[in-house]
């Protein structure tokens, strides 16, 4: 291809051109009413009995929240004016016939000729495997009928759609009917075969009650998928809710068939470059589930809600506040009634330690527990010397902690002071870091505390499980 020496006006107008044909449609001065394309979206055109955008609306087919920043403007068009001309992958429509008699209708989220990961109408999974399978047949073209809006009403609606890029962090969602997520019932009593929180057991036991494997069985386990992850260590603990696995990396979900091990949807965004410490290796231990909300940390200390059929955030919140300043996140959350509960990293590092708690539906704080106090605290006398004056004192919060609904108690490991080695600058007990928390989960008040070491001075943290049992004190059963 030759050079061309076009004037500087010539040559912009030509960039502009060559550009607005890969550039997203949000990048583009789409014509048209936003505000009237939302209206019929959501009103007239029925578009959100099947689509959702920005946590309003229904996941049946693809959510739209970020279409305006994925897909360019011609595509856009395309899609409202033809929907059956390119099909999304894993949205193509599915009739099964099944040997028990049911014939269940949906999407083929990931397929293969040994078995098929199909989301029905409702929002719901079937995970078949095609020893289970009579017939199938792909329905042609696309499940959206075909346009029924007017030539302005279909130029407003594109003109909404081209705008959409996402939530924003610490934009508020709004609350979303739930087609058939997981109740805070099924995750504080898990049924036969789930593993719904970190702990598997939300009181911290990690205890199964399956009985298929035993003593005289378990010389015959075998692998029967592998599933790879794009990160050279893990430290994910699976959490599986009616067949469907979450396991995490650096700030990655990954929605599984526990079966086949298919992915059904993955989640990813980029890892920080200014984070420090163990988020900045990669380390994360999972998710949290509660009704249609998957929730997950990410390195630089944002927790995030994705919807769990389709795996779209719904909403972002950074859980410090102010500069970074050393915070990370690496540990699951935790979900206690209707909110979601994190903690954070960064103890090694001088942070001040803590805990929160938020709306799982919104992403509202409901309330923050500080570890460690400020200089003029109650419990800053435990400081005596400098370590407080930077306002940091270590105390992180970087282990999933647990919850008894019996005494609606919730447990939470500290860990260790900072500096973490030499205590010269921070002479006395260093509350609450090295101690186990008992705390009100509504309010976040301290109900109790322990402290296991204090004046650590030999990093040996409190992060460990604080598993809830029932045992004998003095000859009474005691729920501790």
């Amino acid at each position: 291809m030759p050079a061309f020496d076009l004037p500087a006006p010539e040559l912009h107008d030509v960039a502009l051109f060559v550009r607005s044909l890969s550039a997203p449609a949000a990048e583009s001065n789409t014509p048209g009413d936003r505000q009237a394309g939302s209206e019929f979206f959501f009103g007239k055109g029925g578009c959100s009995g099947c689509h959702m955008v920005l946590g309003h609306g229904k996941a049946v087919a693809p959510d739209l929240s970020s279409v305006g920043g994925e897909m360019t403007l011609e595509d856009i068009v395309e899609a409202v004016r033809q929907p059956s001309a390119k099909i999304k992958e894993g949205y193509a429509v599915v009739s099964v016939q099944l040997r028990d008699g049911r014939t269940v209708r949906g999407f083929a989220r990931n397929q293969s000729r040994y078995n098929i990961q199909l989301q029905d109408l409702t929002g719901q999974f079937h995970l078949l495997a095609s020893d289970e399978i009579v017939r199938r047949s792909i329905e042609p073209g696309s499940l959206m009928p075909a346009p029924r809006c007017s030539e302005d009403e279909c130029r407003n609606v594109i003109a909404y759609l081209s705008s959409l890029t996402g939530p924003a962090a610490d934009a508020k969602a709004t609350p979303i009917e739930s087609t058939g997520g997981l109740t805070f019932e099924q995750v504080a009593h898990p049924k036969p075969g789930d593993w719904p929180t970190y702990h598997g057991n939300i009181g911290g036991n990690r205890y199964s009650t399956l009985d298929q494997i035993n003593a005289s069985n378990v010389k015959n386990l075998a692998a029967k998928w592998v599933f790879p992850i794009n990160h050279f260590t893990l430290e994910t603990t699976p959490v599986v809710v009616n067949g469907v696995m979450f396991v995490t990396g650096p700030n990655q979900v990954f929605a599984l068939d526990a079966r086949s091990g298919r992915t059904i949807w993955h989640y990813q965004r980029e890892r920080s470059k200014d984070v420090t410490g163990d988020p900045a290796k990669g380390t994360n231990r999972g998710v949290a589930v509660l009704g249609d909300r998957v929730f997950l940390v990410t390195d630089n200390a944002h927790l995030l809600a994705l919807h769990r059929v389709t795996g779209q955030l719904l909403w972002d919140v950074r859980m410090p506040e102010g500069p970074q300043n050393n915070y990370g996140s690496t540990a699951a959350p935790l979900v206690v009634k209707d909110m979601v509960v994190a903690g954070i990293s960064g103890g090694d590092m001088g942070i001040r330690g803590f805990l929160s708690a938020y709306k799982a539906a919104t992403g509202e704080r409901v309330w923050r527990f500080y570890t460690v106090p400020k200089v003029g605290e109650p419990k800053s006398e435990t400081w005596k010397g400098t370590a407080l004056a930077s306002g940091g004192g270590g105390g992180a919060t970087w282990m999933t902690g647990t919850y008894d609904p019996e005494t609606d108690t919730l447990f939470w490991g500290a860990g260790n002071p900072y500096p973490a080695i030499n205590g010269d600058d921070r002479q006395g007990d260093n509350l609450y870091s090295a101690s186990v928390l008992a705390l009100k989960p509504d309010v976040g008040e301290l109900k109790w505390y322990y402290q296991f070491t204090p004046h650590d001075t030999h990093d040996w943290d409190a992060g460990q499980t604080p598993m809830v049992v029932d045992t004998a004190i003095a000859g009474r059963i005691e729920s501790c």
